[in-house]
């Protein structure tokens, strides 16, 4: 057994002994499962958000990105920034609202705030969708991560499946007390191995940043641009924008902020984190620097770079350090991801349905569909099923379809109605999933725009038509009682 796998052991051996370990001396009922009692001071809800930058997509694909793509690699740097500044304002109010009426998840918001069992079930819906295909992301990451760094000791589907046992055991027992005690730890680590490896490589292998880059100037010209179509400025533009709006659309995002003790906690977080971001830089360092030094790598095997350029440059044992990392980036988002899916699943969509507000139950409930959830995503990750790319490119487009609704429900007074919502949030996500599925184009569906509209994010056009739906919808079916936003009023 080399010294890779015994340091990789190793921290899956901590992953699961910090999970099981965070539930010590806490009754974990449903509310302490779900958002920890909302208890987390701004250190935990940091790393809790931080936990969605750095998930096994930013360590693989990051880098590959860097790697394959070049220019357009840093779309990721830039939406991150964006949806912290839109945090300070957005987050307060919505933590403000959850904890006046104790709400511990997304659907649970929009059900209450439309007062509409219909609209919480349709948003619970587009979650779990989102969310499948997410978790299988993390799962693929982390047998590419535990295969790669045990120089192929271990078989990326038994890597899966042993990362899925982990996470699933931890998260049954400690909710989001777990994720967040294996946050500590991954943030801390990733910290010193992206800074260590994101200065170290350009210097080692090319004398500098500035020799790097011009070296690989020098042999792909126009690489570290945008180019002039497909992933051009248009496209930069508007992935940005969708990403940052949706960023913390995601379910599991969305439910973190329940979880502060107070709402000054994001506006701390707000002014750290586009800061924090910049570590992403160093990600993208290593890709750029395994360009020259290991070519040839196509298609998926551009995920690789990290790991390629890591054994031609490192020891075996700490090759097992950047793969301890790697696991851990996916087991602190998988967690998340995991839990969330569960509680969509427990509290809204099965509650509703069979009438069960017990929260004890729906805890129970909750809990037992941990393991089920995780054979689903195993089941996919290891069958590589085409389907599930397909929906892995719909998640972002899929989730933002929920922000116009959000953000009128903070306005004091609310302009749309629960059926407006309902009809702009399926109106959104059934272009998003219609053209991606169907692999058409803005011009495919509308042969007047000019060609040049194609290389939009598509998920911008179906966000346009979800709002021209809502307004429509709401102006039509207008309640006679307009909603007042609830105690703590808008976002200040």
């Amino acid at each position: 057994m080399n010294a890779a796998l015994l340091i990789i052991f190793a921290f899956a051996a901590l992953a699961l002994g910090l999970g099981l370990r965070a539930a010590h001396g806490k009754d974990m009922n449903l509310e302490q499962w779900t958002v920890a009692g909302r208890g987390f001071g701004a250190i935990f809800v940091f790393l809790l958000m931080a936990g969605e930058i750095y998930t096994t997509f930013t360590f693989l694909g990051g880098s590959g990105w860097a790697y394959g793509k070049g220019g357009p690699t840093y779309y990721i740097l830039c939406y991150g920034s964006l949806a912290y500044i839109l945090s300070y304002w957005l987050l307060p109010a919505i933590w403000r609202y959850a904890q006046a009426h104790h709400l511990i998840s997304q659907p649970h918001y929009f059900r209450h705030r439309y007062d509409s069992p219909v609209l919480g079930g349709l948003v619970a819906l587009v979650g779990v969708v989102a969310l499948i295909p997410y978790m299988v992301l993390q799962l693929k990451g982390l047998g590419i991560i535990v295969s790669t760094s045990s120089y192929g000791s271990i078989s990326p589907s038994v890597a899966i499946g042993i990362g899925a046992a982990i996470v699933t055991a931890y998260v049954m027992v400690s909710g989001v007390r777990g994720s967040a005690w294996n946050a500590v730890v991954k943030d801390s680590l990733i910290l010193l191995i992206v800074l260590f490896m994101g200065i170290y490589l350009p210097l080692h292998l090319y004398g500098g940043f500035g020799a790097m880059f011009s070296a690989i100037d020098e042999a792909k010209s126009g690489f570290l641009a945008l180019p002039e179509r497909g992933q051009n400025v248009l496209w930069f533009s508007s992935s940005v924008l969708l990403s940052a709006l949706g960023f913390y659309m995601w379910p599991h995002a969305f439910g973190a902020a329940f979880t502060a003790r107070d709402a000054g906690v994001f506006r701390k977080n707000a002014i750290v984190m586009p800061l924090y971001q910049l570590i992403l830089l160093f990600v993208f360092f290593v890709g750029f620097a395994a360009v020259l030094k290991v070519p040839g790598l196509k298609g998926g095997e551009v995920d690789l770079a990290l790991f390629k350029i890591s054994i031609q440059n490192f020891d075996p044992w700490f090759v097992g350090v950047i793969g301890g990392a790697g696991i851990l980036t996916a087991l602190v988002p998988g967690s998340l991801i995991l839990m969330a899916t569960a509680t969509l699943f427990a509290n809204d969509l099965l509650a509703p349905l069979t009438g069960i507000t017990n929260p004890d139950r729906i805890a129970l409930i909750a809990r037992a569909s941990v393991p089920i959830w995780a054979l689903v995503a195993v089941w996919f990750a290891i069958g590589g099923s085409q389907t599930i790319v397909a929906l892995l490119l719909m998640g972002y487009a899929f989730v933002t379809q929920l922000f116009p609704a959000l953000i009128a429900s903070l306005m004091p007074r609310n302009p749309v109605s629960s059926a407006g919502a309902f009809a702009g949030i399926a109106a959104g996500v059934g272009m998003v999933a219609l053209t991606t599925t169907q692999h058409l184009t803005l011009t495919n569906l509308l042969p007047f725009l000019p060609p040049a509209l194609d290389d939009v994010n598509i998920g911008i056009a179906a966000l346009v038509l979800n709002i021209v739906v809502l307004g429509v919808v709401s102006a039509i079916l207008r309640r006679p009682r307009l909603e007042t936003a609830a105690a703590g009023g808008p976002a200040e």
